[in-house]
């Protein structure tokens, strides 16, 4: 974790974004939609800061952290208090995930997965969503924040390339969007979620692209950009109504 930084950097903007999973594909995305909008962006993931995100020169806001393992986790989020000290902050994206696969990145089935790959993708993919939202509650109050869960079109339906282990992680944090968003109203903090469906990214093969795409009616697969205006439409104030719902990302794929 890098943390020196000028007080002034934080002072100068008043908008405070906090994204897990920031270093690619929707992630990255993301934080760039609102770094480039002015938002102080704070990102997590396992590895350093990516060299083609906009702050690649200036890594202070980037906490280095393994969302699988409890103490890395617990350090991270105390050194997270210690940064904000108790300034508002307007949005958490929980949008870190792992998807296992087989050697040949083939689906990873039931019979397949044992108990502790199943612990590893819930501690990723579920668990580390409740205590980051947790230890943050103060500052998204300030803010009347909001809480948005990376879900998945896995949630609802078996895909064919992401396991039992990651749809059931991500049905069960469709399922916690709900309860936040009814436990965390009256705080004045908004959670929902959004369930993107075949997104451009590097994981992408060619094989599974072309044979995903022909279930999608606009017959594309979605950009993370266009993801990540979602999310940044989410947290502005035209959805200051929006509560406890999931919008799909999907381009028709559920129609």
């Amino acid at each position: 974790m890098i943390i020196n930084i000028k007080d002034k950097i934080m002072k100068d903007k008043e908008k405070i974004i906090i994204l897990t999973g920031g270093s690619r594909g929707i992630g990255h995305a993301t934080s760039k939609k609102f770094w480039d909008d002015g938002w102080t962006v704070i990102t997590f993931s396992r590895s350093e800061v990516a060299p083609q995100c906009p702050w690649s020169n200036n890594k202070q806001l980037h906490f280095q952290v393994d969302l699988e393992n409890q103490i890395s986790l617990d350090k991270t989020l105390a050194d997270l208090e210690k940064f904000l000290r108790g300034r508002p902050v307007k949005a958490l994206i929980n949008n870190a995930a792992i998807s296992p696969k087989k050697p040949n990145n083939s689906r990873l089935g039931f019979t397949d997965t044992d108990l502790s790959l199943w612990r590893q993708v819930f501690n990723v993919n579920f668990f580390a969503p409740i205590k980051i939202s947790q230890s943050i509650i103060k500052n998204l109050k300030l803010a009347k924040g909001v809480i948005i869960n990376v879900t998945s079109i896995a949630s609802d339906n078996v895909h064919q390339f992401a396991g039992p282990a990651y749809a059931t992680s991500k049905a069960a944090l469709k399922s916690l969007t709900r309860e936040m968003a009814s436990d965390l109203a009256h705080e004045g903090i908004r959670v929902n979620a959004i369930a993107p469906g075949e997104i451009e990214t590097s994981m992408v093969t060619p094989k599974s692209k072309k044979m995903l795409t022909e279930k999608i009616p606009m017959k594309r697969f979605g950009t993370p950009e266009e993801v990540a205006g979602v999310i940044h439409s989410m947290c502005s104030d035209t959805f200051s109504y929006v509560n406890g719902t999931e919008i799909q990302i999907n381009g028709g794929q559920t129609v």
